[in-house]
């Protein structure tokens, strides 16, 4: 049987994170959320988003990513929002049987303004 195998990333936001102003903590969200958008736009990350509704609110979101783990790595260091310290990027190798999961290209939003219009 052949794999595919996929690089995911696991955002989690560590303990102690330092607390933000709401306006800072606003404008930090719609950084993270363009920084994730130039990464879809470059064809490195393939689909992402945050959890919700569930039982650790330190796991925040995840991303699957077409890039080995060292770019991925690199690439989320980058993160304005792991950059400051209120989210850590946890990388993994993931296999699936080849053509198990599929990707389509879909527009992202690149800031909570877009999130909340819904479109």
């Amino acid at each position: 049987m052949r794999f595919d195998q996929h690089t995911i990333v696991l955002l989690l936001r560590p303990a102690g994170a330092p607390e933000l102003p709401q306006d800072a903590a606003d404008l930090l969200e719609n950084a993270h959320l363009a920084h994730q958008a130039g990464l879809v736009e470059q064809g490195a990350v393939l689909a992402a988003g945050p959890f919700v509704d569930h039982d650790d609110e330190q796991i925040r979101g995840v991303a699957v990513l077409s890039v080995d783990p060292a770019m991925a790595r690199e690439l989320f260091h980058d993160d304005p929002a792991v950059r400051a310290g209120q989210l850590v990027a946890h990388v993994f190798s993931w296999m699936v049987p080849e053509g198990n999961v599929r990707f389509e290209n879909v527009p992202v939003p690149r800031s909570m303004l877009e999130v909340a219009a819904g479109d």
